[in-house]
């Protein structure tokens, strides 16, 4: 009885660590989402401070292609737009993983408990 029980204990703290993988690049990719925040941020900021009489170019490849203010503002608040949704899928992302991680830990809790039962029991009969 303790060897299948050992056995699910052994499949569920994998499931466990899946789940913590899975936490762990969801914060890893919420962090990059928040750095890419800051930086559209900051350009916005820098784009609000300039005029129609202010030229802004924008870098494809190696080429400085002139860009129209009004279509560069346009599109940095897309992006922050677009930033700031992946930012709260991502933290709706975490939470379930979370709620996932927890309920998992008491499954694992409850499979310790039950093992050292068996464990005891097996000794008790020797």
């Amino acid at each position: 009885m303790a060897e299948a029980i050992q056995r699910k204990l052994k499949a569920e703290v994998d499931k466990y660590t899946l789940i913590q993988k899975d936490i762990g690049k969801s914060m890893s990719a919420r962090q990059k989402l928040e750095t890419q925040l800051t930086e559209n941020t900051i350009v916005k900021e820098e784009l609000d401070l300039l005029d129609s009489t202010n030229t802004v170019y924008k870098l494809i490849g190696p080429v400085l292609v002139k860009q129209d203010l009004e279509e560069a503002k346009a599109t940095v608040t897309k992006r922050l737009e677009y930033i700031n949704g992946e930012i709260q899928r991502y933290e709706t992302l975490l939470k379930e993983s979370e709620k996932k991680s927890e309920q998992q830990r008491e499954v694992l809790s409850s499979l310790q408990q039950e093992f050292q039962k068996a464990q005891g029991q097996a000794v008790g009969k020797v």
